[in-house]
């Protein structure tokens, strides 16, 4: 897995709307949090992306943008964001390239991991948290490393 000082691989993938989302494109803008999470929908999962989504604007002002990343489908994310008004960025992950790139581990060699990436400007990993358990954590952690709790 990726760690703290590594440069994060580049990738294009697709948002909630379909629309292409190139990582090279959002480099040099500020910093970001990429979220990698098991399955939309799933209670762990939408309990870390609604306070992903109740601290947002703390992430916003701090120019952070937050970005989350499963294997669902495009469509999926679409539902997803829409039933708990998500602020940010879903990636539809389609077999796990992206997630295999960073190094994300499946936990028990079944459910898909649950790793958050804080990045820099420059694509510098500066901080990752590993817990599948504890999802809200994943914001805690966030927050800490970006200065804001």
């Amino acid at each position: 897995m990726l760690r703290t000082g590594d440069t994060i691989p580049n990738f294009e993938l697709k948002d909630q709307n379909g629309n292409r989302f190139a990582l090279s494109e959002h480099l040099g803008k500020g910093k970001m949090v990429l979220y990698f999470y098991p399955k939309d929908d799933t209670p762990g999962c939408t309990k870390e992306a609604c306070a992903f989504r109740d601290s947002y604007e703390v992430f916003t002002d701090a120019g952070v943008e937050v970005i989350g990343i499963s294997s669902d489908s495009v469509e999926s994310h679409k539902q997803f964001a829409e039933r708990y008004n998500l602020p940010f960025t879903l990636l539809s992950d389609p077999g796990g390239k992206v997630r295999k790139m960073f190094g994300v581990q499946k936990t028990l060699g079944l459910i898909p991991g649950r790793v958050t990436f804080i990045i820099d400007e420059n694509g510098i990993v500066l901080h990752v948290f590993n817990s599948q358990l504890k999802a809200q954590k994943h914001i805690e952690e966030a927050l800490r490393i970006i200065g804001r709790r």
